[in-house]
């Protein structure tokens, strides 16, 4: 048999040499189904905490803020009250004053609010007044309506309280709901009338002002309640 042709040989070397380069390209990545992206844009499901004692906490001096150190408001939904919540925010311990404006930067302010179902006592002006106030048989979601700008990771509720409340067999479950705070009654004989519990949660952002950023479930309603809260992120900020 004759030798292959000089031309021939060469020609099969550069088919060898060029299925071997392809072989090592990596393929192109996949493009995502239309399914596979809602899902990624989706919000995340609720993060649970660690909740801490407020009960075992130590706060320095509470802000000054326009109405004074404390804010009294009603919860409030279809202009009837289903309760009552008395918010301030704390310094640290170390401050035996707490003006925003002379604090260093990365100070931690504590949001304390303790909330009774049933029980309301007269607003601070110019809060929203009630026309009528409903008893409470369970209460069982306190949670804040805006993104917790500034939120350090911790947060909890007062124990003692909690205990009270719901019995030995009940706790309080906190969490991160896509940004928002949220205390979830969970087990116990109920959260009811005339049962106060205090809840907490930490920020780096001194409040804006008493705002309407909180809500109470209680007896298949959802109440707005008024109380302090950091102010709104800047456009394209972060708010965490």
């Amino acid at each position: 048999m004759k030798p292959a042709p000089t031309h021939w040989l060469a020609a099969s070397l550069a088919i060898a040499a060029l299925a071997g380069c392809s072989g090592g390209r990596d393929e192109p990545a996949p493009t995502p189904t239309a399914e596979e992206s809602a899902q990624a844009d989706a919000p995340s499901d609720p993060h649970t905490l660690v909740a801490a004692d407020l009960g075992e906490m130590r706060l320095g001096a509470k802000i000054e803020g326009p109405v004074g150190p404390e804010v009294e408001a009603s919860i409030i939904v279809d202009g009837r009250s289903i309760g009552g919540i008395e918010s301030f925010v704390a310094c640290p311990a170390e401050y035996d004053e707490c003006d925003p404006e002379n604090m260093p930067e990365g100070t931690v302010y504590t949001y304390v609010h303790t909330v009774t179902p049933g029980v309301d006592e007269p607003n601070d002006p110019p809060f929203e007044r009630p026309v009528g106030l409903d008893e409470v048989e369970a209460a069982t979601v306190f949670a804040t309506i805006r993104k917790a700008a500034g939120f350090t990771g911790s947060i909890g509720f007062d124990r003692a309280q909690a205990e009270a409340a719901l019995g030995p067999d009940g706790t309080i479950r906190v969490q991160d709901d896509n940004g928002t705070l949220v205390w979830r009654v969970v087990g116990g004989n109920g959260w009811q009338t005339g049962e106060p519990i205090t809840f907490f949660w930490q920020s780096t952002l001194p409040p804006e002002g008493p705002a309407e950023a909180y809500s109470l479930r209680a007896d298949e309603k959802i109440a707005m309640a008024t109380g302090p809260f950091p102010p709104k992120p800047e456009d394209g900020a972060e708010d965490r």
